[in-house]
């Protein structure tokens, strides 16, 4: 009896809770492959299209090319789908999504990480230094589609379209069903496009988004199998799991100038803690609770 105490106090209630991490870890990391059949072409494409894009319109317009065309456009759908739209292409969402197979995915979660550290220095680096002005500081009042808060300043690239690409183009590599990847490819898409239709930049910044996005995820896919301790180290996973449900916690206080956007943030951020909570608090309570009795 006394050596079954002696145990149990040297076994405290942290490392109880948490002693299958590890072992769902292992696992989750061999669910996924290092190296996708056809992920790293597809999303090179994607890339290379978006790049291609984007020079295309700044030589036949300039950097202004094409925004009258597609704010125009937009008008025929009702504001709140592009702000539906234009949210998936907000950071805090992305954190809060990539809860959801956190724990089952690991090496995907891990390559999100790497890929959006990538992502960051590109577009946080390149927004101050190019500081490019926005269509509200250009354009007169009135003569476009202007949805939420009138950005003016640091254009260039198009910091959600940097996430859409970043989020949905480490999905795309990882998917293993072609429907799937185009499927993904279209929310990629819209997701930068509404940036445009809530007239808040230009075609050229979402292109160039896109594009150094796409590129953020082969560089992150590198890094990831170059550095798997991220997902199979349990102190580097839950480190960054608890910052995304911190930061999905947010999505339920601001919605990002998005009102129409709230019942989807919301939900978004609901799902992402429902599955952090599961995973991380409920499952390897019970199962310590298992090994208890």
């Amino acid at each position: 009896m006394a050596e079954g105490n002696e145990s149990g106090s040297s076994d405290g209630p942290f490392r109880r809770l948490y002693r299958d991490v590890p072992e769902a870890l292992a696992a989750g990391s061999e669910r996924d492959p290092l190296v996708s059949v056809g992920g790293g072409r597809w999303v090179l494409a994607l890339a290379v299209a978006s790049a291609l894009a984007g020079i295309g319109l700044f030589l036949s317009g300039g950097y202004h090319a094409g925004f009258a065309s597609l704010n125009g456009l937009a008008t025929t759908l009702p504001g709140w789908v592009w702000q539906w739209l234009t949210v998936l292409g907000d950071e805090r969402v992305a954190f809060a999504l990539s809860l959801i197979f956190a724990r089952s995915h690991p090496r995907v979660f891990w390559t999100l990480i790497c890929a959006a550290l990538v992502a960051v220095a590109y577009s946080r680096g390149l927004k101050p230094l190019i500081d490019a002005a926005r269509p509200p500081l250009v354009l007169e009042p009135g003569s476009f589609q202007l949805i939420g808060h009138g950005h003016r300043r640091e254009s260039f690239p198009s910091g959600h379209s940097v996430t859409a690409a970043v989020f949905y183009g480490v999905l795309i590599y990882y998917a293993r069903r072609t429907p799937v990847r185009v499927l993904l490819s279209l929310i990629l898409v819209l997701a930068g496009l509404s940036r445009v239709a809530v007239g808040v930049h230009w075609p050229v910044d979402v292109a160039a988004g896109l594009a150094g996005g796409l590129l953020a995820v082969l560089i992150g896919l590198r890094l990831a199998r170059r550095a798997p301790w991220g997902s199979l180290d349990p102190g580097v996973h839950l480190a960054f799991v608890t910052a995304a449900v911190i930061v999905a916690l947010g999505l339920f206080v601001d919605d990002g100038g998005y009102p129409a956007a709230t019942p989807l943030l919301w939900t978004v951020a609901a799902l992402g803690v429902a599955s952090a909570v599961l995973g991380y608090v409920i499952r390897p309570t019970m199962a310590a609770l298992r090994r208890r009795s």
